[in-house]
């Protein structure tokens, strides 16, 4: 099963760049049938993965479904079909 990541460490303050990952992100997992994409905005406040999660909540065709991980609440994982 293909599996890809996407890391926000790095731009966790910028919030087009944020949106922009996210996009090009899952349309890559999509073009190259990739089932999985964990995507890690990392623990932090929080403030991050509820920017991520609206953004899945927004784009709910691009994606089968969403799972947060229980063991570690700084990633996310989106599934496709």
């Amino acid at each position: 099963m293909k599996q890809t990541t996407l890391d926000l460490h790095d731009i966790f303050n910028k919030h087009q760049e944020i949106e922009q990952a996210l996009r090009e992100a899952m349309q890559d997992a999509r073009d190259n049938k990739v089932r999985i994409l964990e995507i890690i905005p990392g623990k932090g406040s929080g403030q991050l993965m509820k920017r991520v999660l609206k953004f899945l909540e927004r784009n709910r065709d691009l994606y089968d479904r969403v799972e947060k991980d229980p063991r570690n609440w700084g990633r996310v994982f989106v599934r496709f079909k």
